[in-house]
């Protein structure tokens, strides 16, 4: 839903009426993952996506019938459905999608901010109720105060995580129990994506990595570089020695390190301290001939081959990319890949399952 926050606050601002609907289990080759979230106002407007189209008329008139009638609702859609060509879910997938009436959400101001603001907070429903799970209190009721403990607990978990999905109770928050589906989903920080430094490549690598949701930090030791003027749109710009900065940051598993600086004296240092952290993706601009430099110094500098073997250098995919957009293309397809992955491929080459988990 954080793609969409932005049109629900303004809505709530005007005092608008709306109902959203979440994707809440998926099967097969479905077009969005659970938590992809679109919403529609009483006055007809529509903000997000849950199938890429292909169950978008269904789904926007459940949530007018939400709105009208304040009561949520769980429909699924498959391809098998009597209705599916009237529906266009022709992917071959299905979806169970929840659509809840903004009236049935608990808190739902709040979520919204700690949305906005980066904030941990997760989401329990079932149909008519809703836990809220802050890292320190809990909101809301799922109608037994058994099933609200034992689902804020797995919920809790899953925040920490990250992870959203579909847990089973029992009626009284039994762990055995399967009487009950209840929908966790969970709203952490964006991943972050960091970019050492500050060249026109790295200009280009910030906007896609902005347009992917990361919140995204430049890093250059060059201050006459490193200016609000040349990367207005980054969350972070840091004027510091690389490696120097990388130590003292936090990176999980993750943060994705782009270093376009391609030069040992920062490179070196930096990648020594990259190789060493959780991050789940690390890359290193250069020519082949840099590469092999890169890695003869810092197999000098005593980096494991275990480790050597996590970097992806020369940075991105092969698409024949010559300008830093072309460039930046290219280094987010090769991080998308290592993220879910996928192979590289086309295609049209392959018969595997288009959507990976």
């Amino acid at each position: 839903m954080r793609d969409i926050v932005d049109g629900l606050a303004g809505w709530r601002a005007a005092g608008v009426a709306f109902a959203v609907a979440t994707v809440a289990r998926t099967w097969q080759s479905a077009p969005r993952q659970p938590g992809a979230a679109m919403a529609v106002s009483a006055h007809g407007d529509v903000v997000g996506s849950i199938s890429g189209g292909c169950v978008e008329g269904a789904v926007y008139e459940l949530c007018r019938t939400a709105i009208q009638t304040g009561a949520a609702h769980t429909q699924t859609f498959g391809v098998s459905d009597d209705d599916a060509l009237d529906v266009g879910l022709t992917c071959g997938g299905t979806i169970q999608v929840l659509v809840q009436p903004s009236v049935a959400m608990t808190e739902f101001d709040q979520v919204l901010a700690a949305i906005r603001d980066g904030r941990p907070v997760a989401t329990a429903s079932v149909e008519n109720a809703q836990l809220v799970i802050w890292p320190d209190r809990v909101a809301g009721s799922l109608g037994a105060p058994d099933l609200d403990d034992a689902a804020a607990r797995q919920a809790t978990g899953m925040l920490a995580l990250g992870v959203t999905g579909t847990i089973h109770l029992g009626r009284q928050g039994q762990q055995r129990g399967d009487e009950v589906a209840v929908f966790v989903q969970s709203y952490v920080p964006p991943p972050r994506m960091i970019i050492f430094g500050a060249i026109d490549f790295a200009a280009a690598m910030a906007r896609i990595g902005k347009f992917l949701g990361y919140h995204v930090t430049v890093c250059d030791a060059r201050p006459v570089f490193a200016t609000r003027a040349r990367f207005p749109d980054v969350d972070d710009l840091v004027v510091r020695w690389p490696h120097a900065y990388l130590e003292s940051t936090t990176v999980d598993d993750r943060t994705v390190l782009c270093v376009l600086t391609h030069d040992p004296k920062f490179d070196v240092p930096l990648l020594q301290v990259a190789l060493a952290t959780p991050a789940r993706y690390i890359g290193a601009m250069g020519s082949r001939r840099a590469h092999d430099d890169r890695m003869r110094r810092l197999r000098e500098a005593g980096v494991p081959e275990s480790a050597l073997a996590r970097l992806c250098s020369p940075i991105g995919l092969d698409l024949g990319a010559r300008t830093p957009e072309e460039t930046a293309v290219a280094i987010a397809a090769e991080i998308t890949a290592q993220t879910w992955g996928g192979s590289g491929r086309p295609l049209s080459d392959l018969a595997t399952p288009i959507h990976h988990t």
